[in-house]
């Protein structure tokens, strides 16, 4: 579709609006019943539609923030200032730097399954374990992990590259002049701090008027659920005991898009937009829209034959069996070539 503007031929990717406009009307629906009739509802019953809405409105704001990435690879509409300004407003509005983000994510794309240069998701050699982990190498352990990591992960990767590449000072997505960034990025990453400050003071003034209550029940939980989805969706796309990493001497940008994952979250593959079982795709062809995706992921598939990987467990029972098996790696003996381990 083709429309003249200002002189100027404008051509919308049509599905993807459509996507879009379909989570927004599902966010403003979800709002608007939970704000006008929940407070009705007599306590057992206010429990369980409370819940449902947390639920229901993290998943929908979970595709959200993925129509947000998508912008970051250029792949919402045929213009990067539309896609920047598209992905600035939804990211900000979910408390993610869009500009600081895309930057440290583009660099993970170009380095994935690099141990010395991938950005983050990176693993630990044996040796470079805490003395900690032996003591949460067990199923208690293993809780206590995974909550902490569902819970506080994203903003601590944001806030202090918990998790990230190791650079020679302080981290920060915040930080304009943080080594993750070039001078020409610098000021893209005001911005998105802009962003962020002109959402929360928002959420500030929202809180004035309608109490702390309402705004951690309509806006804050299914925050927490969102930033728990990005990381547990981001975490088992690289993290499986079939992935390798590789050191200098053996690394390549192929090798490296190849050593992810695709997953199964069955209905919820739609609601987030495919992100979660076409990534394999997404790390060769990062451009290429949700919409399109699955279509691509079948065309590569008998390309790729057996370096095409794809795991259907049940996501709960995958999240507990990988962060079982995948603790550390070591290298495959004269190759510079890693795989998980997890005898400490």
């Amino acid at each position: 579709m083709q429309l003249k503007t200002s002189g100027f031929n404008f051509r919308f990717r049509i599905e993807e609006q459509k996507w879009e406009a379909v989570d927004l009307i599902l966010v403003s629906m979800f709002y608007y019943i939970a704000n006008t009739y929940f407070h009705a509802l007599p306590s057992p019953y206010s429990y369980l539609a409370w819940t449902s809405y947390w639920i229901a409105q993290g998943c929908v704001c979970t595709g959200i923030w993925v129509i947000g990435h998508e912008c970051g690879h250029h792949g919402f509409s045929d213009y990067q200032w539309v896609d920047d300004t598209v992905g600035l407003i939804l990211h900000s509005a979910l408390l993610t730097p869009y500009f600081a983000w895309k930057h440290s994510h583009r660099r993970h794309h170009a380095n994935t399954g690099s141990l010395e240069n991938d950005e983050v998701y990176i693993p630990r050699l044996k040796s470079k374990l805490r003395w900690y982990y032996k003591y949460l190498n067990n199923p208690v352990g293993r809780v206590l992990v995974l909550a902490f990591t569902l819970t506080f992960a994203w903003p601590l990767y944001l806030i202090f590259n918990i998790s990230g590449k190791k650079y020679d000072r302080f981290v920060c997505h915040y930080d304009p002049y943080s080594p993750i960034y070039t001078d020409r990025e610098r000021l893209q990453i005001y911005i998105s701090d802009a962003g962020i400050i002109a959402a929360t003071y928002l959420l500030y003034r929202m809180t004035l008027t309608q109490g702390l209550a309402w705004l951690v029940c309509i806006y804050g939980v299914p925050l927490l659920i969102v930033n728990g989805f990005i990381v547990l969706i981001t975490l088992l796309h690289h993290t499986h005991s079939s992935l390798p990493h590789y050191d200098s001497s053996e690394w390549d940008y192929l090798r490296g898009a190849l050593a992810t994952v695709d997953r199964d979250y069955g209905v919820l593959n739609k609601v987030f937009h495919n992100v979660t079982d076409t990534h394999v795709l997404h790390h060769i062809f990062s451009y290429i829209s949700h919409y399109h995706a699955m279509e691509a992921t079948k065309a590569i598939k008998p390309l790729l034959g057996e370096y095409y990987q794809f795991d259907d467990t049940p996501i709960l029972k995958a999240m507990w069996r990988d962060t079982k098996e995948c603790i550390f790696v070591e290298k495959d003996k004269d190759k510079g070539v890693y795989w998980y381990k997890n005898k400490l």
